[in-house]
C-alpha cells in the first residue's frame, strides 16, 4: 500500500468516527430529555391520593413506633432534606410499613415502592459514608409517620416539576455539618432527645404503684386496728385489789375444811 493510498483511505474512517460520535451525542441527548420528562411527571396526583387513602384508613391510636428519619432541625436545606428522606422512606416502606398481603393498603405500598425505584434515576447519591448524618430516631404514631411520607412525595413532586435536575445537587457539605453538629450534641446532650418522654412514661406507672402500695398498707393497718378494739372491749375488766368481791373470795379460801 502506498502512502497516497493510505491517505486516500483515512478520510472515510475519520468521517465514520465523527458520524458515530454525533450519533452517540444525539442518543445521549434524547435519553437525557426522556429522563427529565419522566422525573418531572413521575409522581402524579394519583400517588398522593393513594397515600391519603392510606392515612384515612389508619386507626387512631396513641401507640408509637420507632423509625429513623431526617432531623429537619439539623438539615434545613429543602433539596438535601428530600434527598436524604427519599432513601429513608424506601427503608421505612420495606421494613416498618407492613400490611396483610393482597389487601388494598398492601397494594398501595407495593405501588409506592415501585415508584421509588423509578425515582432513583432522578437522584444522585453523593453521601456515601454519611448515611447516618442528619438522621435520628423518631417515636410517633403510624398516622404521623404516613403524613411524613406523604409530605416527602408531595415536596419531591413540586421540586421536580420546577427543575427535573434539582436533585443532582451535591449535599456533602450539608451532611458534613450535620455530622459535626451530631458529635457536639452527643458531648453536650448524651441523653436521647426522646428520653425525657420515655422516662415520664415509666415514672407515672411507678408512682401509681407506690401510691397503691402505701394505700393498701394503710388500709391493712386500719383494718387490723379495728379488729383489735372489739376484743379489748369484750375482755373482762380487771378488778382492783381490796374490792369487796376479792375480800369475800379470800375469806372463803381461809375457812377450815
Amino acid at each position: 500500500m502506498t502512502a497516497r493510498g493510505a491517505a486516500g483511505r483515512c478520510p472515510p474512517t475519520t468521517w465514520l468516527g465523527r458520524l458515530l460520535l454525533l450519533a452517540c451525542l444525539l442518543v445521549n441527548r434524547s435519553t437525557t430529555e426522556e429522563v427529565s420528562e419522566n422525573c418531572s411527571h413521575m409522581i402524579g396526583n394519583g400517588h398522593l391520593h393513594f397515600l391519603q387513602q392510606l392515612i384515612d384508613s389508619q386507626m387512631e391510636t396513641s401507640c408509637q413506633i420507632a423509625f429513623e428519619f431526617v432531623d429537619q432541625e439539623q438539615l434545613n436545606d429543602p433539596v438535601c432534606y428530600l434527598k436524604k428522606a427519599f432513601l429513608l422512606v424506601q427503608d421505612i416502606m420495606e421494613d416498618t410499613m407492613r400490611f396483610k398481603d393482597n389487601t388494598p393498603n398492601a397494594i398501595v405500598i407495593v405501588q409506592l415502592q415501585e415508584l421509588s425505584l423509578r425515582l432513583r434515576s432522578c437522584f444522585t447519591r453523593d453521601y456515601e459514608g454519611q448515611d447516618k448524618a442528619c438522621v435520628r430516631t423518631f417515636y410517633e404514631t403510624p398516622l404521623q409517620l404516613l403524613e411524613k411520607i406523604k409530605n416527602v412525595f408531595n415536596e419531591t413532586k413540586n421540586l421536580l416539576k420546577k427543575n427535573w435536575n434539582i436533585f443532582s445537587k451535591n449535599c456533602n457539605n450539608s451532611f458534613a455539618k450535620c455530622s459535626s453538629q451530631g458529635h457536639e450534641r452527643q458531648h453536650k446532650e448524651p441523653s436521647d432527645p426522646q428520653l425525657p418522654g420515655f422516662v415520664f412514661r415509666l415514672l407515672v406507672p411507678s408512682i401509681i404503684l407506690v401510691l397503691l402500695a402505701v394505700g393498701g398498707l394503710l388500709f391493712y393497718r386500719r383494718r387490723r386496728r379495728s379488729h383489735r378494739e372489739p376484743q379489748t372491749v369484750d375482755s373482762p375488766m380487771e378488778q382492783p385489789e381490796g374490792s369487796p368481791l376479792t375480800q369475800d373470795e379470800d375469806r372463803q379460801v381461809e375457812l377450815p375444811v
